[in-house]
This record gives C-alpha cells, structure tokens and sequence, in this order.
C-alpha cells in the first residue's frame, strides 16, 4: 500500500533513506526539466501515463510520491494508489490479480483525478506481465493512470512505450548531492570533514540512494565523517592511492605499479573495484593530474579492460596487462616528446 513520509519528521529509528525522503518537490535536487513537468502536472491535474527512466538513486520514485502528495493527499491516498516493486511482484498472475482488481475498484475522486499504479522497476518484468500491464492500462485508460519507473527503458514493451509520456533521469551532479547530505548532516548534527564529504560523493557516483546510505553507514560504525572512515565503510581502494599508480605508470615506474598492483590485491579488492575507480578518476581528472596527452589513450585503454573483466575474466592477470599497457602508452608519449 501507498505510504507517505516527511523529510521534517524526526523518527530516528527510521533509515535515512526514508527519514529524509522527499515528500514534495521542494526536497529534490537534480533533473529540473523533468521534476518541472511533474510541478505542471500537479497544477493542472491532468495525468497522462509515465515512464521514467535513468539510473538507480536519481529520485525517479520519490519524484513520483511528490506528484500523489500534491494531488491527492493522505487520506485520498489510501484508496486511490497502488504501488507495487514489479522486480519483487513481476508475474502475469500479479499483475492479472492486483493491478486489474484496483483498476475494476470504483473510488470516488474529485472532478479531473483518476485512480494511480505505481510500478517500479518495471524493466525486470517479464515479457507476458508486460503484455498484461499494456491490456490493462488501454482498458481502464479512463479510470486509471500508470507510473512506471525503470533503469533500461530498451527493455519495456514498445506497446507501452507508444502509450506513456517518458521523462528521463540522469546521474546527479557532485553539487546537487552535496546539498542533500549536508541538509541530513545539519538535522543529525554529524561531525565530518569537508574530505570526507568528498569521499562520500566520489563513492555515490551519482546515486543519492548510495550517498545517503554510505553516509549513514559511516556515521553508524565511526561517529565522524571523514575520508579513512568512509572509504573502510564502503570498502573501496582509495582514489589517492589509484591516481598515484596512474602517475607511476606515467613515469614509467613498472616496479612500483606492480607492487602497488599486488598491495591492492592484497587488501582483497578485485581488478573489476580497481578499474572502475580508475574509470572514475579518469573522467574527473584535470590536466593536473593527467596530462591530455595521455589522457585518451589512457581511458580508452581502462575502458577495455573493464569491458574484458565484466565478461567474465575478473582476475589479476587483466590488471597487470592494463598497467603494462598504460606504462608502454607512458614510454611511447614519451619518445614522441623527445624527437
């Protein structure tokens, strides 16, 4: 059943997640164009069906429970909204059952509103549910509205797809999750350093699900956010210490990166933990820290081997291969430099 929370309301046995999930759009930071034409919708009450696409933690749902917060109310809510997680309730007989019987249920709405399904994660639902979810929604278009929220829209059903409006989410800048978690880290009173807070978006990576999370999780386990604490939390190599192989790798210190190399292994991270960070440092890198020269050779090199790795072949071998080659990358700028 639909439920509603208060990003005011302090309930300190609550997960942050939902102490401080938005309930109107005031609350979320990030992906104005499409939060803009939700604000439009709550004006007018007009509902098409939707679908909102993007990666995980960018506010696709909580942007949704803001819509039903504006039109409907609590009250109205209990009756009127139905949210269901199609990756947990996926199969053609929940979808026949639950959302078919709420789309025969007769509610008395004011003028202009029509019954809300929300279904999350609707990617990860089969072929046949997806067939079903189509039959319903062209059925009771008069009498209900759809929000489908998903990460891979080249997965939904073209048929729903040519029924819905789509509205696209994209991975929130640093700035815009910095905002949010300063916001809890005033409400909770929390020690941290600016390092720290650093290193909590560096991990995020964009998903404010993930900032938020880490953050608690840090403050839970050590009382004060700063950047060693984070990093033993989350359990990643640190960023520091991946940009400084980078730069060896640049000067050609072969040694060096392999023993670095077996220090990170060591520590018990995969290749695959140790590329993406490399991936990430990479995109966020300035000319300081890597040249331009190298910089292009440099990412589409990382890039490969991610690629080789998420096939399958996650193993230290590939690692080192990828440092040989930034190295010999290194040496040949190098002799270009030279002549």
């Amino acid at each position: 059943m639909f439920t509603f929370s208060s990003a005011n309301v302090a309930i300190t046995n609550l997960p942050w997640l939902q102490k401080y999930r938005p309930a109107t759009f005031d609350d979320i930071v990030g992906n104005e164009p499409s939060i803009n034409v939700l604000k439009s919708v709550s004006k007018n009450g007009n509902i098409p069906n939707f679908l909102l696409s993007g990666p995980p933690g960018t506010g696709k749902t909580s942007s949704i429970v803001c819509l039903a917060n504006e039109l409907y109310g609590k009250e109205l809510a209990k009756k009127a909204i139905l949210e269901l997680n199609a990756s947990d309730e996926r199969s053609v007989g929940v979808i026949r059952d639950k959302v078919k019987a709420f789309a025969q249920t007769k509610v008395t709405l004011p003028l202009g509103l029509q019954k809300f399904v929300i279904l999350d994660e609707v990617d990860s639902m089969v072929d046949p549910a997806q067939k079903a979810l189509r039959a319903i929604m062209e059925q009771y278009s008069n009498t209900t509205r759809f929000a489908l929220a998903c990460n891979n829209e080249d997965k939904i059903d073209e048929a729903i797809m040519s029924r819905i409006t789509k509205l696209s989410f994209t991975l929130l800048s640093q700035e815009e999750i910095a905002k949010r978690l300063l916001h809890i880290i005033n409400q909770e009173n929390i020690n941290y350093t600016p390092e720290g807070l650093q290193a909590i978006i560096f991990t995020a990576d964009g998903d404010m699900r993930q900032a938020i999370n880490n953050l608690q999780s840090t403050y839970s386990g050590f009382g004060m956010i700063n950047e060693d604490n984070v990093y033993k939390v989350c359990d990643v190599p640190d960023p520091k210490y991946i940009m400084e192989m980078l730069k060896r790798c640049i000067r050609y210190e072969v040694k060096n990166v392999f023993n670095a190399v077996n220090k990170l292994y060591g520590e018990g991270y995969a290749a695959l933990d140790i590329i993406q960070i490399m991936m990430r440092l990479m995109k966020s890198a300035s000319e300081k820290d890597i040249e331009e020269a190298y910089y292009h050779d440099y990412l589409m090199e990382i890039a490969k081997a991610e690629l080789v790795i998420k096939s399958g072949t996650d193993s230290e071998l590939q690692l080192i291969g990828l440092v040989a080659s930034l190295c010999d990358i290194a040496k040949s700028i190098s002799r270009k430099k030279n002549y």
